[in-house]
């Protein structure tokens, strides 16, 4: 192969498109429909019904992820709000996130009417615990750590920072179903864990979600933030928690259906990712010139459906934009005047500028709140620093082993010629 890229008229790496696609959207196939219309047929479309699927997915999930209680919901926004709900986060509360996440990590928080506090990410893409404990003050009472993209963030410091401070951890593992962090499943070393059922996850019912905990107590009050109704349909002498009413968050016997069929698929799918992203890093240059990896704590237990790279500086990362899209690999830093990633604390307008549902201001303006967070879309430069410089890769069930060797091919063809 000619070392002469083809930006500057040399032969592109990659002559046909990578395939596209999801990954739970492109493993459906008749067993979902079978299981859907069973549903129909059945007429038993609410939860609440004997042999439950939305029940039955709360048990087969808590088995593989090896945790006593778990819970489905609607969406993985709501997971968190019970999470938080579970470990009793409320108003007053500060929880720290990260800035590099989806927004709705940050209205979860809101949502439960508690401060979000934005930190610093790191190499690792995840929150950055030097920053973490900078942000900590006497009203944090939680660390909401991120699993972005199929990658644990790093856990062991986030977890060891918040057991000398006495905080509660919740983990986002809604881009990271199935993944795991030194032989355990991500999500199960806080004190709960979300999942996302998003059309866009790894494993989808169109929408869903679930909140999974070892501890009775943060599940049962999880079940009353997602069901209003709860209270009515049992004696108080059956709850060990006082129970409440707010929101419902409840899902669909055809979301659960749909759940169950797509949970039998997560280790095909993780299977097949895993391999593209190994056969990545194999054909992936050793020593690059231009650039360092994404920093990984646990490699073998990532989802492997992305892979980044983070490089010197802006302007070289322009370049390699450039040259990696004339070598047929589309490719992008994830913060830049163009097309931005939308998962950046820069883009989330209703929370920098405090907006509230009502006139109150709330949860910002709450009585209970004793302290002062002020937003801007420069707080972070050290996560729009890297986010600037870092262009990232996708590996979906479409892929071949083959894709993803020629991506690294032309990964290592730019960084030989611009690095």
């Amino acid at each position: 192969m000619s070392d002469r890229l083809a930006v500057d008229g040399g032969t592109p790496v990659i002559a046909e498109p990578i395939p596209g696609g999801m990954h739970g959207p492109s493993a459906i196939d008749e067993r979902e429909i079978d299981a859907v219309t069973e549903v129909l047929r059945s007429g038993k479309l609410f939860r609440f019904v004997e042999n439950s699927n939305v029940g039955a997915f709360e048990q087969e999930a808590a088995a593989r992820l090896g945790v006593k209680h778990a819970l489905m919901v609607n969406s993985g926004t709501s997971a968190i709000i019970c999470a938080l709900t579970g470990v009793g986060i409320g108003p007053g509360d500060e929880v720290i996130l990260p800035a590099y996440t989806f927004i709705a990590t940050a209205a979860a928080i809101v949502g439960v009417g508690a401060i979000p506090v934005i930190a610093e990410i790191d190499e690792s893409l995840g929150l950055d615990p030097e920053d973490v404990e900078r942000k900590i003050t006497p009203h944090t009472k939680a660390i909401l750590p991120v699993h972005m993209q199929g990658v644990p963030c790093r856990l062991e410091k986030i977890l060891d920072i918040a057991k000398k401070h006495n905080l509660k951890v919740v983990e986002d593992c809604c881009q990271c179903v199935g993944g795991q962090y030194n032989g355990k499943y991500a999500g199960t070393w806080g004190d709960a864990g979300a999942w996302s059922l998003n059309y866009y996850k790894i494993i989808t019912c169109g929408e869903g979600g679930l909140v999974f905990s070892n501890d009775y107590d943060t599940y049962e009050r999880a079940a009353f933030a997602s069901e209003p109704g709860l209270p009515m349909w049992m004696s108080g002498s059956e709850w060990k928690n006082d129970p409440f009413s707010c929101q419902t968050y409840r899902p669909s016997e055809i979301l659960g259906a749909i759940a169950r069929v797509q949970l039998t698929k997560l280790d095909d799918i993780l299977g097949h990712t895993r391999k593209l992203k190994k056969a990545f890093i194999a054909e992936l240059s050793d020593e690059p010139k231009g650039y360092i990896r994404q920093h990984i704590d646990d490699p073998s237990g990532e989802c492997g459906i992305s892979a980044a790279i983070i490089v010197q500086d802006v302007e070289l990362a322009k370049k390699y934009t450039e040259a990696l899209r004339a070598e047929g690999l589309g490719a992008g830093t994830a913060y830049n005047e163009g097309f931005p990633d939308r998962h950046i604390y820069t883009y989330w307008d209703s929370i920098l500028f405090k907006n509230s549902p009502n006139p109150a201001g709330y949860p910002w303006t709450d009585p209970r709140y004793k302290g002062n967070v002020e937003y801007s879309r420069d707080m972070c430069p050290q996560t729009l620093s890297i986010l600037g410089r870092a262009l990232r890769f996708g590996f979906n069930v479409n892929m071949q082993e083959d894709h993803a060797r020629l991506m690294a091919a032309a990964i290592n063809k730019v960084d030989n010629a611009l690095g």
